[in-house]
């Protein structure tokens, strides 16, 4: 049977679910990389930003999180949007320790694609970033690190990589467990935007090569499809992606078809994945309402959890329940303070983090 548990929250901020545009995957009817590439006649053109000021004109619309400061992956920083009036956009100088300037960050870096266009300015894969700790990145590929050389304020980190299957002597980076699905979407994006083009990125950078394999279908290397496979799946799609889809889709005139549909990974990729990868205590988890009416949110599961951390969007840890005890397989949470939350769950060794909201 499955293990119920409710918390109640109190939130100001709401967040509107525009739909998918009627029609709009009328011709995904394939499977595996016929439906790929379905997707990618679909998506590929779009329109093309300029690099400046057009990403910087397009963050707030895009990564405003709903206090409005800036939605940064990489830290847990209270940015302001634009250069006056105290704004924090980078203007080429400073950003020597986190949270002076942001930046704009290539989660697929632009060498790997030798700042070809329109992928160095496409909206889906170029976030406003904390600028050091976008600095430290640099080209390298995303992984799980073993020990961190530098841990950002929300425990982004750099550092050995021990992804498992790895083939490599690699150091890698990895964002913070409530950002690792986004950042596999855009992933999965990139694979099938930009399909006609990508079987040549691959020895554009050494770090590249690590991550790409050269094909236009499957595209990655097995460690890494395994990886950003498990990640999808670990960090489900958020109310924040779905708003940031419909965002940037109002500006390119595209969408991340693995947000809207993120069955379509499995559809493609599944005869390629690793059977290893499917392996998750949490990949069954779900946090229904959300948004909710009713200021309570549902933790539904297969598994009993281990943890349960409530996180404020500044990165404080609200509450810690340890070893949750279920009455009628509920557990109950109530007086929270106003604000938007991640709620972080742990079971078998294994985490997952919801962003949730609850009107």
């Amino acid at each position: 049977m499955k293990k119920i548990y409710t918390i109640a929250f109190l939130f100001l901020a709401t967040i509107g679910f525009a739909q998918i545009p009627a029609g709009y995957y009328n011709t995904a009817t394939g499977t595996g990389y016929t439906l790929k590439t379905q997707l990618y006649n679909k998506i590929h053109a779009h329109t093309a930003l300029n690099y400046t000021p057009g990403l910087w004109n397009a963050y707030p619309f895009t990564d405003a999180r709903p206090d409005g400061k800036v939605w940064d992956i990489y830290s847990n920083c209270n940015f302001t949007f634009g250069t006056g009036a105290g704004g924090n956009q980078d203007q080429g100088s400073g950003g020597t320790a986190e949270c002076q300037f942001y930046n704009r960050e290539h989660t697929f870096p632009k060498s790997w694609f030798a700042d070809g266009t329109p992928m160095y300015t496409d909206l889906f894969h170029v976030m406003p970033t904390d600028k050091k700790v976008n600095g430290l990145r640099g080209n390298l590929a995303y992984g799980v690190v073993g020990t961190a050389t530098y841990t950002s304020s929300n425990g982004t980190k750099k550092g050995n990589c021990i992804a498992p299957n790895y083939p490599y002597n690699l150091e890698v980076f990895e964002p913070a467990d409530e950002y690792k699905g986004d950042i596999a979407r855009n992933y999965f994006y990139m694979a099938t935007c930009y399909q006609n083009v990508i079987s040549g990125w691959q020895t554009n950078d050494a770090d590249a090569d690590t991550a790409l394999d050269g094909s236009s279908d499957k595209v990655f290397e097995q460690w890494y499809l395994d990886l950003m496979y498990s990640w999808h799946v670990a960090d489900p799609v958020s109310a924040k992606e779905i708003a940031r889809n419909n965002a940037v889709y109002n500006i390119q005139g595209n969408r991340n078809p693995f947000i809207d549909h993120p069955e379509y990974v499995l559809a493609i990729w599944g005869p390629v994945l690793s059977t290893a990868t499917f392996s998750n205590a949490l990949a069954t988890v779900s946090v229904y309402p959300n948004p909710s009416s009713n200021r309570k949110i549902n933790i539904e599961s297969d598994n009993a959890l281990e943890e349960i951390q409530l996180i404020t969007i500044n990165g404080q840890l609200m509450q810690q329940i340890k070893n949750p005890v279920m009455e009628n397989h509920t557990f109950t949470i109530e007086n929270l303070p106003q604000g938007f939350y991640f709620l972080k769950l742990s079971a078998d060794h294994q985490s997952v983090t919801k962003k949730v909201i609850v009107n």
